[in-house]
């Protein structure tokens, strides 16, 4: 499923195509916890759902994990 968000930290509008359903995506929307209705998704993949920010955004703002 192709998701756009607008990121909350920069303002940009970013798209990722993410392996979710449209009842997953529901599901979510209608308050279950993220990480319980998309397991499978990546942390970065969770998060750019919920705020729209990418991973590149993310590093650009508070520099890389280490």
């Amino acid at each position: 499923m192709i998701i756009t968000r607008t990121s909350h930290l920069t303002g940009n509008t970013n798209v990722m195509e993410l392996p979710i359903t449209q009842s997953q995506l529901d599901a979510w929307v209608d308050g279950e916890l993220i990480q319980n209705v998309m397991p499978h998704l990546s942390v970065d993949e969770r998060e750019f759902i919920i705020s729209g920010v990418t991973p590149a955004e993310w590093n650009s703002m508070f520099g890389e994990e280490v």
